[in-house]
């Protein structure tokens, strides 16, 4: 046999835990007249949906035991999956010890991922950690020149096609590639027992980051491009990733970009993070409006626009609640890349396409990420997720450090502006009113042109409206270009060497400044 010959299926070794399509795959490989050997329950199955099949136990002459945990771990099976048939050696020596080679392996293995999240005992997760399976898998795949290993069932069809081929088999090209499906299944499985090991099981340490960290992704999509036209791109998908921006259904529109992806999970995160009605305006990552209602997302949205029109040409909207039909008439008016929302009204659907760019997501999952990473050169930054949660970002905690006490209204428009400026990138300042924003300065590397550029956003509606700045203002001079601009209360960490010189500026101005002592950066 040389490697580029198509390997005739002749004998099968079958042996299953998810056992979809066995029935449809086992009558056809005997129909096609392949031999099937198996093991216990597949076996089982097998015989009940009337197709001869010869049990492991008959073929090693070695009984099932210890719970099954041993079956197929034996040189009659494993010679008959590694034997190189290029090799005559190999040949000659299955003859001299009577053992017949397998030309084909479907397996798949124990679901111990799904008894991890089912929160099952730990010796019950230990037992769903499989032995023989990734064996055979192995064994298989390392030989493909003379094997095909199968382990998704969904190729079933193709191996029912393949033994009704003239040549009988797959190709060697068709078996690397099976191999190579078969390497990655077993290593995401190897992954994922690793890390419940490191991080639940057995930690090396109290700490909340594991010492050992596995993320298998399987490749789910290749972008037209990447940031730029000269840049390659493409879209991988983490496990358990449904119902998630990455798995978002796509409803209308061209296919997604790498930038569309960025904007729409920052978008998603700005605007899911909220339990009222929210929608966010997103424009390279950084919000063109965010705004909250009582009313409907039509107002919501009316008052996110109106906060940076300009920008929020060609936009990502996020929208945490389903999609109206007055709000699809509103956003039918502006071009925007995206529109994401866990829903659409019946009818909103049909208002959008009417613009063929838009590109219309679904997704219901909530954009809160409790671990968040990062690659740099070489490595991998980890960190747990910023969550509106800090201590001090509920409002009984904050400190007023000048100024009266704000109003309820007053209270509830620092309280919005505190959580928005989170989705902002630093440094950030958000101007707010009415649960809204009105201007927004971001990504400058001081806070003086962070500040005059939320004011020159606002013009007149800084006048009586709120500001949050999402680190502390280290000289007053930031802070003055907001009072100057008339703003009547300030949110902001605080923590400063030099707290006492903005304290005083908002003091003498009559501004309200409650410090927070929480700090929400987002590089």
């Amino acid at each position: 046999m040389t490697t580029q010959e198509t390997v005739k299926i002749r004998r099968a070794l079958v042996s299953v835990y998810d056992k979809a399509g066995l029935e449809e795959l086992a009558r056809g490989l005997h129909e096609a007249g392949v031999a099937i050997v198996s093991t216990g329950s597949t076996a089982g199955r097998i015989r009940a949906a009337g197709v001869p099949v010869t049990e492991v136990a008959e073929l090693t002459g070695f009984p099932e035991c210890l719970d099954g945990r041993v079956k197929t771990l034996h040189p009659r099976v494993h010679a008959g999956i590694l034997a190189d048939r290029r090799l005559p050696e190999h040949v000659s020596q299955l003859e001299e010890l009577g053992i017949e080679p397998f030309d084909l392996v479907v397996s798949n293995l124990y679901p111990f991922t799904q008894t991890v999240a089912s929160g099952a005992a730990p010796d019950e997760c230990v037992e769903q950690i499989d032995i023989g399976g990734p064996s055979m898998v192995r064994a298989a795949a390392k030989n493909h020149p003379s094997v095909a290993i199968v382990v998704n069932p969904a190729r079933y069809a193709d191996v029912l096609a393949a033994v009704a081929s003239t040549e009988g088999g797959f190709s060697l090209d068709q078996r690397k590639r099976l191999a190579a499906e078969a390497f990655a299944h077993t290593a995401a499985y190897d992954a994922a027992v690793a890390s419940w090991f490191a991080k639940d099981y057995a930690p090396a340490d109290d700490s909340p980051f594991p010492e050992f960290l596995a993320m298998p992704y399987v490749r789910s999509s290749v972008l037209r491009y990447g940031e730029n036209p000269h840049q390659g791109a493409a879209l991988y998908l983490a496990q358990h990733s449904a119902g998630t921006l990455a798995e978002a259904e796509q409803l209308h529109g061209k296919e997604m970009s790498f930038n569309n992806y960025v904007d729409s999970d920052a978008a998603l995160r700005a605007a899911y993070d909220f339990d009222e009605p929210c929608v966010a305006i997103m424009k390279h990552a950084n919000p063109c409006g965010i705004a909250v209602s009582a009313v409907d997302v039509a107002d919501a949205h009316r008052k996110a626009h109106a906060c940076d029109p300009v920008s929020a040409f060609g936009g990502v909207i996020a929208v945490n609640r389903p999609v109206s039909v007055e709000m699809a008439r509103q956003v039918a008016e502006v071009f925007t890349e995206v529109l994401i929302a866990p829903e659409y009204e019946e009818g909103a659907v049909e208002i959008l396409a009417a613009r063929k760019n838009i590109r219309l997501l679904r997704t219901p999952a909530r954009a809160r990420r409790h671990v968040e990473y990062r690659q740099i050169c070489g490595g991998l930054l980890v960190q747990q997720g910023d969550l509106y949660q800090a201590p001090g970002d509920a409002t009984e905690a904050w400190q007023l450090a000048a100024g009266p006490a704000a109003s309820a209204e007053v209270l509830a428009d620092l309280a919005f502006a505190w959580h928005a400026v989170r989705a902002v990138k630093s440094n950030a300042i958000l101007l707010a009113s009415g649960q809204a924003s009105v201007g927004v300065g971001m990504g400058q590397v001081n806070r003086v042109d962070s500040a005059r550029l939320a004011v020159a956003r606002a013009g007149e509606r800084a006048a009586g409206s709120v500001v949050a700045s999402d680190a502390y203002f280290p000289f007053a001079d930031g802070l003055q270009v907001l009072i100057d601009a008339g703003v009547r209360a300030v949110v902001q960490p605080g923590g400063s060497v030099r707290d006492a010189d903005s304290i005083a500026a908002a003091e003498a101005a009559g501004v309200t400044m409650y410090l927070t002592g929480t700090r929400h950066f987002a590089h």
